[in-house]
């Protein structure tokens, strides 16, 4: 019996022209980094489990969707669900708050792991670019966090979108403000679902973000956080308010959004699709301010912002803005020989070209000439390098620009200096 075998649920391949989109994206993701001052920082692709379950959280991603084991030393393991936690971890661990720069900015590409429901834009294996800015608490840096996103989708061409933002106060008005929510929700906690019960008990903000009784009556009626803010956090936040303004960047302001995770202090902020065709995940992407997490991992007290978003989901949204990658095959030289005696010598010529800086390629199975000008029209080819019984014996080879149909016949040794005059590389 003959197994088939196939990518396990909510998994995917990549491949063909989807994977040139994903180049481009990161690509254009590396470039805008690299205007910001962000540096790249790798973590690995699993964590122990307290990484990622730090005390009582009340988060869907650490209660239900974490993929957890045990490794063969008896250690607890989570593969990452998320890239702040273990980016933050690495941060103390190799005591990067000791550099003496005020501001310190990072940037990830990561494959995190969560075990829900596969939908569209939602997969069990998905991949995540993000940015995280440490330093003093700053409304410029959540800002700046927040520019790096939107010049991300503006340059890849989505233009169809919302910026949302909230505070969450800080831990005195966090607290006030939880104080309040339990109040409120427990003379309805019998009427709520088991997951609004637990977080009932963990953390309440995480009850106003149910999409189970998001409809029920007690959510609609629920206090405003905006309400138990302390002056520091009302200043913060209009400040915030007033630097987007300075950048005419406009915002809405959700007082009930409190993001999935429990980390975050101070702002909060989604970029919501606004485009008539987006699905009900239309969130593209989201972050926010965490005070915490650095002296949680055993570093000093310091304040981070940042954000992700997820690759899969941003190109579902590019494609629903018409935008076109190119994605297609681009070689500079493809050589075409003109009976197996001349593979060799073209072989030789193409690795020359490679090691030139060009990117290059042959038929290796000697099609007719008419197969093989097919092969160049596919590859996009800018140069045919041709080459048969008699150029091999005067040891030349015919170059054709297939652009300006130009052609000449040069010497093994003029083969790159000619190539490199054409495309001028």
């Amino acid at each position: 019996m003959v197994m088939s075998y196939r990518a396990p649920r909510g998994t995917q391949d990549v491949l063909g022209e989807e994977v040139k989109k994903w180049q481009e994206v990161e690509k254009l993701a590396r470039e805008i980094c690299e205007r910001y001052h962000i540096s790249e920082l790798r973590t690995p692709i699993f964590e122990h489990t307290e990484v990622f379950a730090r005390g009582n959280d009340a988060s869907d991603m650490v209660n239900k969707e974490m993929y957890t084991f045990m490794d063969r030393g008896e250690r607890s393991l989570t593969l990452k669900p998320e890239g702040t936690a273990g980016l933050v971890r690495a941060f103390v661990e190799h005591k990067l708050y000791a550099n003496p720069s005020s501001v310190q900015r990072f940037f990830y590409f990561s494959p995190n792991f969560r075990y829900e429901r596969p939908q569209k834009g939602r997969m069990r294996i998905f991949h995540q670019f993000g940015v995280e800015f440490f330093g003093e608490a700053n409304p410029y840096l959540d800002l700046e966090s927040i520019m790096v996103g939107l010049n991300l989708l503006d340059e890849i061409g989505v233009h169809k979108y919302k910026l949302v933002i909230n505070t969450l106060g800080d831990a005195e008005s966090q607290a006030a403000y939880k104080v309040a929510l339990k109040e409120h929700f427990k003379p309805h906690l019998d009427t709520l679902c088991s997951d609004c019960q637990r977080r009932y008990e963990q953390n309440p903000l995480r009850m106003l973000d149910c999409k189970v009784d998001h409809d029920h009556e007690a959510m609609k009626t629920a206090p405003i956080n905006l309400d138990y803010l302390n002056e520091e956090s009302q200043t913060y936040f209009e400040t915030l308010k007033k630097t987007l303004d300075e950048q005419n960047i406009p915002y809405e302001v959700d007082p009930r959004m409190v993001r999935g995770l429990d980390y975050y202090t101070h702002t909060v902020y989604e970029v919501i699709s606004t485009d008539e065709n987006a699905a009900a995940q239309s969130t593209i992407f989201a972050g926010g301010r965490y005070s915490h997490m650095v002296e949680y991992f055993g570093g000093p007290q310091t304040d981070a912002v940042g954000f992700a978003v997820g690759i899969e989901r941003l190109l579902i949204y590019a494609e629903l803005a018409g935008v076109k990658f190119d994605t297609g095959e681009h070689v500079d030289v493809f050589a075409m020989p003109m009976g197996q005696e001349s593979n060799m010598q073209l072989f030789k010529l193409i690795t020359e070209l490679r090691k030139a800086g060009f990117c290059a390629d042959m038929d290796y199975e000697n099609k007719s000439m008419k197969a093989q000008f097919k092969m160049v029209d596919r590859t996009n080819a800018k140069i045919a390098m041709i080459s048969g019984g008699n150029e091999l014996e005067q040891g030349v080879v015919n170059l054709k620009n297939i652009e300006t149909q130009e052609q000449v016949t040069v010497s093994y040794e003029d083969v790159v200096g000619q190539v490199r005059k054409w495309l001028g590389k």
